[in-house]
């Protein structure tokens, strides 16, 4: 019940802020740049992904003086029909949020060649496609480094939305940070099938835990929120994901992996401005695109150092991060 007032509270002050966005794109005409999005599929209010792009979205109305409007599937009931509603609106650019709307947004840029369209989270060939992805592996790494330093028992366990290459840069990043630090540490890995299922997240949690897990790592959307809050019932630590999570569970969540998709969208937008939109971004540690936020409930200064050598380490090159479990073997 608690957890259907705050997304329902969340949406109400999402709501205001788009209202406020939509009266004073009307009043800003002088750049005639509008923005179309198609959130990820479980959209506003899942505390992480589409939120974070939201946010970008909102920076660049303020600063960049654009307009912008957005699709959720709840609403538009398909991927299909949400870009065809945005495209029949004629935006400049138009941005599919997450892997899952590759292959709709693929079919619309083949449909519609003289419209710009932005992939956020996965690549594509097609030319009017750019593509914005990132090294999720390098993130996940410092957080499974992390995690192997804060465990006691020995064992930490990492909850995946779905069993697909996007997310298993997260879960093997994860576990080699973590057996970095201690080889013979136990990384339990599950995945859940479901980025919007916050009691399944709990539910996987308590069966972690109930194998002597005692720090977990969610990348699974509003399913992962399920696991922190779990962790934090049962007193174990966890780490959260995309955005700073720790006001979801502020007595167990020790950091969380951050990918700056905020940040992402932005820059996406920042360059269309100023017509130097890339075919292809990566981001990582170097470009600053992943990292953690800050350390809590743990020796923050010893954290911070070992993190810091770590990061330095991997951006020199000095340690590969692989994208898939077992590369290293």
């Amino acid at each position: 019940m608690k957890g259907h007032f705050v997304r329902g509270f969340i949406m109400i002050v999402l709501f205001s802020i788009v209202s406020g966005c939509e009266i004073e794109g009307t009043q800003n005409e002088e750049s005639h740049i509008s923005i179309g999005i198609m959130l990820s599929d479980v959209g506003l209010g899942d505390q992480s992904f589409s939120d974070s792009a939201f946010n970008g979205l909102i920076r660049a109305r303020d600063t960049l003086g654009v307009t912008f409007d957005y699709r959720e599937l709840e609403q538009s009931g398909s991927y299909d029909q949400g870009l065809e509603e945005l495209i029949e609106q004629e935006h400049s650019i138009i941005i599919g949020l997450g892997f899952m709307v590759k292959e709709a947004l693929e079919e619309k840029a083949q449909q519609y060649p003289e419209q710009q369209f932005v992939l956020i989270d996965d690549n594509s060939e097609l030319a009017n496609i750019a593509s914005v992805s990132f090294k999720e592996h390098e993130g996940s790494f410092l957080a499974g480094a992390a995690a192997a330093i804060a465990s006691e028992n020995g064992t930490i366990g990492f909850v995946g939305g779905a069993d697909v290459p996007l997310i298993n840069k997260f879960a093997a990043g994860f576990l080699q940070g973590a057996t970095y630090i201690d080889s013979e540490i136990n990384v339990i890995i599950e995945y859940a099938d479901d980025f919007g299922n916050p009691e399944l997240g709990a539910a996987i949690a308590g069966e972690l835990i109930a194998q002597e897990a005692d720090v977990l790592y969610a990348a699974a959307g509003l399913t992962g929120v399920g696991v922190l809050q779990k962790a934090q019932k049962e007193t174990v630590k966890s780490i959260g994901v995309d955005s700073d999570q720790y006001f979801i569970a502020e007595d167990s969540v020790m950091t969380s992996m951050m990918k700056y998709i905020d940040e992402a969208v932005y820059q996406t937008v920042d360059s269309y401005l100023r017509d130097e939109l890339s075919n292809e971004v990566i981001l990582g540690l170097v470009e600053n695109g992943v990292g953690l936020a800050p350390i809590r409930l743990v020796d923050e200064e010893r954290y911070l150092q070992e993190m810091e050598q770590i990061k330095e380490a991997i951006v020199s090159g000095d340690i590969e991060v692989f994208q898939e479990r077992g590369a290293n073997e």
